[in-house]
């Protein structure tokens, strides 16, 4: 597994309830726990509860329904299919007794890969996040606690936002999910999973238009590399509902692709 540089897990264990650290906030309110880590824990309880060597978590839908303060939460999860070649699994995060987020999941068999051709997505020509240094310091008022690296289309670093045609970045996380814990390569896609609402829907004008309520990861593969690259590659929006998508890829190549839909951010009163 991957190792992390030491920072401060986001939970810690208290019995079956996970207590979330001081910086587990969101950017909309410092006490608002973040929805990327919902899609976290989620991850982490499916892979624990559900996941076998044959087979391979080829979709993963979060649904962020509510929010909830930094209290202690709860996972619980339910196995819905088991198949020969199929396997289908729900998660449920608790604040209390209230729901706040779930998950499905879809597990597939893995087996031979067919002889025939077909076109597959190409590996985007940007540089590593080794060949790029250090990341550039994000102009925020929310510190994000994770590495980012902004690609402008040309595939050149950047601190922009509002770069114009395809926004691309590199997103590693250093802090443990769980005290104790390295996380996954499923945990490390989950929680990246998010940031592709902000990739897509973030206006030329330096706001962030549009606020998922979920987002869908469907996968061909784990990533490889503790870095997730995320390139934004649609955006459609009408009376203040988006659709948006990206393809997700590791250091070797295309992992996968993320879907999300969202809600207008209004404008500040």
């Amino acid at each position: 597994m991957a190792e992390t540089n030491g920072a401060e897990p986001f939970f810690t264990i208290d019995g079956d309830r996970l207590v979330p650290g001081p910086h587990a906030g969101s950017p909309w309110a410092p006490d608002m726990m973040h929805g990327r880590l919902f899609g976290g824990l989620l991850a982490r309880a499916l892979e624990q509860e559900h996941a076998e060597p044959d087979f391979h978590f080829s979709r993963l839908t979060v649904d962020l329904f509510r929010n909830t303060k930094l209290v202690p939460v709860r996972v619980e999860t339910q196995r819905v299919r088991d198949g020969r070649r199929i396997r289908v699994a729900d998660a449920t995060v608790y604040a209390g007794d209230a729901p706040v987020a779930r998950a499905s999941a879809v597990l597939l068999r893995r087996g031979e890969q067919p002889t025939e051709t077909v076109e597959q997505t190409p590996a985007w020509d940007v540089p590593s996040p080794e060949e790029i240094g250090s990341p550039r310091v994000q102009p925020s008022s929310w510190p994000p606690p994770f590495d980012i690296w902004m690609l402008d289309a040309d595939g050149e670093p950047t601190s922009s936002w509002n770069a114009d045609g395809r926004r691309r970045a590199w997103l590693r996380d250093n802090n443990e999910l769980v005290a104790g814990e390295s996380p996954s390569p499923f945990v490390r896609v989950a929680l990246a999973g998010d940031f592709a609402s902000p990739l897509a829907n973030f206006g030329t004008h330096g706001k962030l238009e549009f606020i998922n309520a979920d987002y869908t990861l469907t996968l061909s593969r784990l990533p490889l590399s503790e870095a997730v690259g995320i390139e934004a590659t649609g955006h459609l929006s009408e009376d203040g509902v988006a659709a948006a998508n990206c393809t997700f890829h590791d250091t070797s190549g295309p992992i996968g692709y993320c879907t999300v839909t969202a809600v207008a951010n209004p404008a500040p009163k």
